[in-house]
């Protein structure tokens, strides 16, 4: 008996001591705003997520594994604050993140990495696309909300070329002391296991199918912060699909300037036409007392065949952030539309009656971080 006691306590110091080890932090968004949609058909007004920052649940750890080389996971779902289910998404490597509600699945993140501040990070699993965080860092509303860029709306190829997220991903990021410079390279796989003939149903399938990859390099620096990426999706039936993009920031301390140019492009076939989309933003943040005024203009054109009279739409959008602490904030923001050349973009589920027609919308919400 004595001697299992003893194994016992030694056992347990061991197990004490290798936990100190790792850290497993649970962290989240809950946002909730009240949504408005104006268009010439029909208004809607209506309570919805994420209208300040996408309301988020997940775990991440980190594990020291020795001579400075660390191991982590990254879990992360997106949640439909009002009506508590998970938001569910696609799968393919073309995911835009539907806002649709479902079971909750780590759909936002799923990565498993091993770091260190002299190599940098190799991550494995789904994560952001290459190209679109020179879209989301460099938007002074994230992307997200009444506010969010033209980039990723119905208008747009996003859904096409890269999407907010990809399956299947190798990721590399540098390390941080580069003096200023990072990179990304990221490749992911398309999961074909060979070429598959078409058929009388389906269209014909290479083993490259859905892979593709990309890389971004940028410097940040005092003030200043640029990036640019390319990223590219190989597709046998529909065409190669690329996006391309820079964007800039600089503070200025009473205020900080924010630009991005994207540009996305799908290579003709015989069974799709060539498209492509250039779009730009420019934008400011600034502080003003406890919170931060938010203020963009946007503009996304789709071409068609290269042809003239694209479908373009443009926004303009305006809001403020009152932090409450440093972990709660209540916002609103109020954002115009105006739609050209065939194009019908509507803002927060609003309906136009004809084409060209234009609409408005606004949030008010309640953020709050853990």
């Amino acid at each position: 008996m004595k001697k299992n006691l003893i194994a016992l306590a030694i056992l347990a110091a061991t197990g004490s001591a290798a936990m100190a080890q790792s850290s497993v932090t649970l962290f989240g968004v809950a946002d909730a705003a009240v949504k408005y949609g104006n268009g010439t058909a029909a208004k809607l007004t209506t309570l919805g997520s994420g209208g300040n920052a996408t309301s988020r649940i997940g775990f991440r750890g980190v594990e020291d594994l020795g001579d400075g080389l660390q191991a982590g996971f990254w879990l992360e779902g997106g949640l439909v604050m009002n009506s508590g289910s998970g938001q569910a998404t696609n799968t393919n490597n073309q995911a835009s993140g539907a806002t649709t509600a479902g079971g909750l699945t780590f759909n936002r993140r799923a990565t498993v990495s091993v770091m260190s501040a002299g190599a940098g990070e190799l991550r494995l699993g789904r994560d952001l696309a290459v190209t679109y965080r020179s879209v989301s860092d460099f938007d002074p509303f994230g992307d997200v909300g009444v506010g969010n860029n033209l980039m990723d709306s119905a208008i747009s190829l996003s859904s096409i070329t890269r999407g907010v997220r990809v399956s299947n991903t190798v990721n590399y990021f540098t390390p941080a002391n580069l003096g200023g410079f990072y990179g990304q390279a990221q490749y992911y796989f398309g999961g074909n296991a060979s070429d598959v003939a078409a058929t009388a149903t389906t269209a014909a399938i290479g083993k490259k199918d859905g892979s593709g990859g990309g890389l971004r390099l940028g410097f940040a620096q005092g003030p200043l912060n640029v990036a640019a990426s390319y990223g590219a999706t190989n597709f046998l039936a529909t065409g190669n699909q690329s996006t391309t993009n820079v964007a800039a920031s600089y503070d200025l301390g009473v205020v900080k300037l924010l630009a991005i140019y994207n540009e996305d492009r799908v290579k003709a076939t015989a069974a799709r036409v060539q498209l492509k989309g250039q779009s730009y933003l420019v934008g400011l943040t600034a502080p003003a007392g406890p919170g931060e005024i938010r203020a963009t203009y946007g503009s996304y054109k789709r071409k068609e065949n290269l042809a003239a009279g694209d479908k373009q739409a443009d926004k303009f959008a305006v809001g403020y952030v009152y932090n409450l602490s440093k972990r709660t904030a209540i916002y609103t923001t109020v954002a115009l539309l105006k739609n050209k050349n065939g194009a019908g973009q509507v803002l927060n589920g609003s309906l136009l009656s004809n084409a060209n027609d234009r609409s408005s919308g606004f949030d008010i919400g309640l953020r709050h971080a853990f």
